[in-house]
């Protein structure tokens, strides 16, 4: 999965690329990443920068961006019951949401909830699996699971979060290390640990460089399975 065009300028420059510096780029995208799995274009910011600030419309981006590349599955990050706002929406407003979301081009639904808080991200997931969407269920990581004195964040706490999750209807898994502080070892710990758990299901991490161990965390997260 390429974030560049949704994460990478939220997390550097604010979100502020315009939709047609990305609309310049995107054939080289399409040919350059068709074997990608996904390519996460919409959602967290993106949405209300560009009404806000960009002064565009996010579903014309997202529907431009679909006819120029057809040949890579676009991902977006969806909040849960908060959809891609600041608060939490009623059912049927976050289930029209990702009804249009889909019919506009996006095809995998990435739902999380910041402090893993199961009854949000269920309306999220019900909402996109209803929307005809492929639904990953992220887990925000913190803590070190490595180190068992770290308190709540352990091992097991990430591992009947993600039984509820897979419960709930999600296609794949996501570690989301949105802080960079997933080390080598504990991704080969959580990721070795959910594999043995989930043996069918496609989990995926994601993470930020933010201490310079990413590479080496996403080497240990490839090995553990």
């Amino acid at each position: 999965t390429d974030t560049t065009w949704r994460d990478a300028h939220q997390s550097l420059l604010a979100t502020r690329m315009r939709t047609s510096d990305i609309v310049r780029c995107a054939p080289f995208t399409n040919a350059a990443l068709s074997q990608a799995f996904s390519l996460e274009m919409w959602g967290g910011a993106t949405f209300d920068v560009a009404m806000r600030f960009l002064n565009e419309c996010p579903w014309e981006r997202l529907e431009k961006l679909r006819e120029q590349v057809p040949d890579i599955p676009f991902q977006m990050l969806l909040r849960g019951a908060n959809a891609v706002g600041y608060t939490n929406y009623p059912d049927n407003v976050v289930y029209e949401f990702c009804k249009q979301a889909h019919k506009s081009g996006i095809d995998i639904f990435r739902v999380f909830d910041s402090l893993n808080y199961v009854e949000n991200m269920e309306l999220g997931i019900k909402a996109a699996a209803a929307s005809g969407g492929f639904v990953e269920a992220a887990m925000s990581y913190t803590g070190d699971v490595s180190d068992p004195s770290r308190g709540k964040y352990n091992l097991e706490y990430y591992l009947d979060l993600a039984k509820q999750l897979v419960d709930l209807g999600a296609h794949s898994l996501a570690i989301k290390d949105m802080a960079g502080l997933l080390t080598p070892r504990a991704a080969q710990m959580l990721v070795g640990a959910l594999r043995e758990q989930h043996p069918d299901t496609v989990i995926h991490v994601h993470t930020h460089d933010t201490a310079g161990a990413g590479v080496a965390s996403m080497l240990a997260a490839a090995e553990a399975g």
